[in-house]
């Protein structure tokens, strides 16, 4: 398996796997909305320099030449630029630009926010998970950031669990959409 940097061409491949969390997330927002159109809107998303390296990054996991994992985030920072950016494709997709997909504010200060990751069900199991959070936690150290943060549904204890085993904590409440989340964070190394 390799880990890597996405490229443009990784775009729908890291869509299917952005819709699992999308999916998972369960935004009225979304529920309203022709999932093609918004298909649209984050490929084109994760189609930009901004997305896959300059004001986020995105990694991916990689087996037989197939992306089976990919983890996305930025630094606090540039969570409104992100938000913007992703915002301006509504209109190219067929959508109303009035439509606010993601305005909750979902990264605390002075972090490196995972937004999102996710490994294909058929990969599960393999460690791929484990392999694109060290990644995050490198690229949060290479931002000179020394908080890795995400956030888990209260709903979901088991991944939550799981991300307490990676030595991540709970360190305050988040609310995304009509869901509760806790906001974990992990200490990372800067000393690369």
């Amino acid at each position: 398996m390799l880990i890597r940097k996405a490229t443009k061409k990784d775009s729908s491949a890291i869509v299917s796997l952005f819709n699992i969390i999308i999916d998972e997330m369960d935004l009225n927002v979304i529920k309203s909305l022709d999932r093609s159109k918004l298909d649209i809107v984050f490929q084109k998303s994760f189609e930009t320099q901004e997305f896959l390296t300059d004001w986020a990054q995105t990694t991916v996991a990689v087996e037989n030449d197939k992306v089976v994992g990919f983890l996305y985030g930025y630094s606090f920072e540039n969570e409104k630029k992100i938000n913007k950016l992703m915002h301006s494709f509504l209109q190219d997709a067929g959508l109303s630009p009035s439509i606010v997909i993601f305005s909750d504010p979902e990264a605390f200060p002075n972090e490196w926010y995972l937004n999102s990751i996710a490994v294909d069900p058929e990969y599960q199991g393999h460690g791929i998970g484990s392999k694109l959070l060290e990644a995050a936690s490198i690229v949060a150290a290479k931002q000179n950031k020394n908080k890795l943060g995400l956030n888990v549904d209260w709903e979901n204890p088991r991944a939550e669990a799981l991300y307490y085993s990676y030595g991540f904590r709970n360190v305050g409440l988040t609310i995304l959409g009509d869901h509760n989340y806790n906001h974990l964070q992990k200490n990372v190394k800067n000393n690369l």
